[in-house]
């Protein structure tokens, strides 16, 4: 097995790493609170992608015990584990939750300032 099979075999690392890195230039690089949101976003959904690729097993079923036959029995059964994705699907909510809460900041921003460009608050914060 050379490198870059090494490298195909983790491309859902990379996407994650990448996605992480997006997100974050968003958020540091961006002076507009809406885009900020957005790069908050886009991190989160790589946190997400990163806990899924960890639970999932190669050839995992469901973990639901039912009854076997002499010949399954002799084969394991390999379960996957549900407690990330079910870690995940809250971890969503609350994101859903943070966004919208983020959003309604942004709003009141806007009316109390005029704008949601990070430097004029900051301007119209000092002259005040």
């Amino acid at each position: 097995m050379n490198l870059f099979d090494q490298f195909l075999g983790h491309y859902n690392y990379w996407v994650v790493i990448f996605l992480m890195m997006t997100g974050f230039y968003a958020v540091i690089a961006s002076d507009n609170l809406i885009k900020k949101i957005v790069g908050l976003n886009i991190f989160q959904t790589a946190v997400f992608i990163l806990y899924i690729s960890m639970g999932k097993i190669i050839g995992g079923t469901a973990p639901i015990v039912v009854t076997q036959t002499a010949a399954q029995a002799a084969n394991p059964v390999v379960y996957s584990n549900p407690l990330p994705h079910v870690l995940i699907l809250t971890a969503i909510v609350v994101g859903i939750a943070t966004t919208a809460l983020g959003l309604a900041l942004v709003i009141r921003i806007k009316e109390a300032y005029g704008t949601i460009e990070e430097d004029e608050i900051l301007a119209k914060d000092a002259d005040a």
